[in-house]
C-alpha cells in the first residue's frame, strides 16, 4: 500500500473503490475529526446524482452521476485545488428500475494514472468505458448479461496493464480481463449462476509467492485467479449461502468476505489462503455471525479488523483469531464503507452524517458531522484532503491540496 508521488508531491493514493488495493487506508495527515460543511475547502454541485465514490489521481478528482431528467450518464473531472470542473463527458442513459436503495450511478471508477475506466450498467449489459485523463475516449467494451433486479453496482479495478471486471449476476455470471491500452478482451470466464455479487476484487500474493486476484461471490466463495489467464488457482467454495456485497479484504494474511441479505442472516468468513505453487488448498479459519455487515466493507489495521454494519453496529475483531474486542452502536444506517485516517475511522451514514471513532482496541466515539444531504458513498483521500460525496455534491476537507 505504498503511495505514488509525482514531482509536485501530490499523493496519487485513491485510484479505485476504497483506495489502494481496496484497503480503505490512507496516509493523509491533518484531516479534522470535527467539522461542518462551512469548513470545507470547497463544495460543488455535481452534474449528476449518484452513489458512486470519487477516485483521485494527481490534481484530478473523478466522479460519476446520472441526470434522470436529461437522460444522461455523466463523468466529471474536477480540479482538486478548488473543485472547478476540468472536463465532463456525458452519454445517453435511459432510466431503469433499481433496488430502492440503489442508483443508476453506483459503480466507482478506477484509474492507473493513464486512463479512467468506468462501468455503465443497464438491463441486459455492463459497458466498460475507458477515457484518458483529459476525457478523450480510448475504448469501450460491452458484456451482455442479465443484470440483477437490484441494478448495477460492480466496480472495475486496474491490475498492472489489465482491467478486471467481476460480473457475478443472478444469471450469465462471468469474470473478464481487458488489455488496458486497447480494451481487447484477454479472457472471459463463465461462472456459476447464483445470487448477484457486488464485491470489488483485490490483488493478493499467496504464501507460495504467486500473485493473483481475489474474488468473493455466493457461487464460488473466495476465489484466487491468475490475472493473465483467468485460471482459478485455488478456491474456497461453499462458504457463502447468500449474496456477497462487501469487497475482498486481506487481514493478517487471511482473506475476509461477508454475505447477507436485506432480511438478515449476515455472516463473515476468514479464510486461510491456499498455495498455488505447492498445491495447498485454502481452509476456513473462523466465522463470525453477530451484527456482521451486509453492504459495508471493513478495515484491517495493526492486527485489528473493524467491521461497520449497515445498522450502525461497529465491531473490533482481533484479525488472526476472530476474537471480538468490542462491539458498540453508533448513530445511523450505513451503505458506505469506513476509511482509516491517522488512527480514526470515518464512515458516512445514509442521511449524510460522518461518524468518526477511534480505530483502537477500546471503543471511543469522537464526532458526528452533518453533510446536509444523503449519501451512500465512501470517502476518498489524497494530498492530505478528504473528498466526501453526497447524492448531488462533492466537498473537499483538510489541508491545502498540493
Amino acid at each position: 500500500m505504498l503511495l505514488f508521488a509525482g514531482p509536485s508531491g501530490q499523493a496519487k493514493e485513491w485510484p479505485r473503490f476504497r483506495g489502494p488495493n481496496g484497503s480503505g487506508i490512507s496516509l493523509a495527515k491533518g484531516i479534522p475529526s470535527k467539522f461542518t460543511v462551512a469548513d470545507a475547502k470547497w463544495r460543488v454541485a455535481l452534474k449528476g446524482e449518484g452513489h458512486s465514490s470519487p477516485v483521485l489521481w494527481g490534481r484530478r478528482v473523478f466522479v460519476t452521476g446520472s441526470d434522470r431528467e436529461e437522460g444522461q450518464f455523466i463523468i466529471q473531472c474536477l480540479n482538486a485545488a478548488d473543485g472547478s470542473e476540468a472536463w465532463a463527458v456525458s452519454r445517453p442513459q435511459k432510466s431503469f428500475r433499481t433496488h430502492r436503495y440503489n442508483h443508476m450511478s453506483s459503480s466507482t471508477p478506477a484509474t492507473d494514472g493513464q486512463r479512467l475506466v468506468v462501468v455503465v450498467s443497464k438491463p441486459g449489459s455492463h459497458t466498460l468505458i475507458a477515457l484518458d485523463l483529459d476525457g478523450k475516449p480510448l475504448w469501450e467494451r460491452t458484456f451482455k448479461t442479465i443484470v440483477s433486479g437490484h441494478g448495477g453496482g460492480i466496480s472495475p479495478i486496474v491490475s498492472g496493464d489489465t482491467v478486471i471486471l467481476a460480473g457475478d449476476e443472478d444469471n450469465q455470471s462471468f469474470l473478464a480481463a481487458m488489455d488496458a491500452d486497447s480494451g481487447k478482451v484477454l479472457w472471459k470466464i463463465d461462472r456459476i449462476n447464483a445470487k448477484a455479487a457486488f464485491s470489488t476484487p483485490c490483488e493478493f500474493t499467496d504464501p507460495s509467492g504467486t500473485r493473483g486476484i481475489v474474488f468473493n461471490s455466493m457461487g464460488h466463495g473466495i476465489t484466487f485467479v491468475d490475472p493473465s489467464t483467468g485460471k482459478t488457482l485455488w478456491e474456497q467454495d461453499g462458504v457463502f449461502d447468500k449474496r456477497s456485497v462487501s469487497s475482498s479484504l486481506v487481514a493478517e494474511g487471511l482473506l475476509i468476505g461477508t454475505c447477507g441479505s436485506g432480511s438478515g442472516g449476515n455472516y463473515l468468513v476468514a479464510v486461510k489462503p491456499g498455495s498455488a505453487a505447492d498445491g495447498e488448498k485454502p481452509s476456513l479459519a473462523y466465522k463470525l455471525r453477530r451484527s456482521i455487515p451486509y453492504v459495508p466493507t471493513g478495515v484491517a489495521k495493526d492486527g485489528l479488523l473493524f467491521l461497520w454494519s449497515d445498522a450502525g453496529i461497529v465491531t473490533c475483531v482481533r484479525a488472526k483469531s476472530g476474537e471480538i474486542a468490542w462491539q458498540e452502536r453508533v448513530e445511523g444506517r450505513f451503505f458506505g464503507s469506513p476509511v482509516w485516517v491517522e488512527g480514526r475511522l470515518f464512515c458516512i451514514s445514509t442521511t449524510g452524517k460522518v461518524v468518526v471513532i477511534a480505530a483502537s482496541e477500546n471503543f471511543k466515539p469522537i464526532a458526528v458531522n452533518d453533510l446536509g444531504e444523503p449519501s451512500n458513498a465512501t470517502p476518498a483521500l489524497g494530498g492530505n484532503r478528504m473528498y466526501l460525496r453526497t447524492l448531488g455534491h462533492l466537498l473537499s476537507l483538510g489541508g491545502a491540496a498540493k
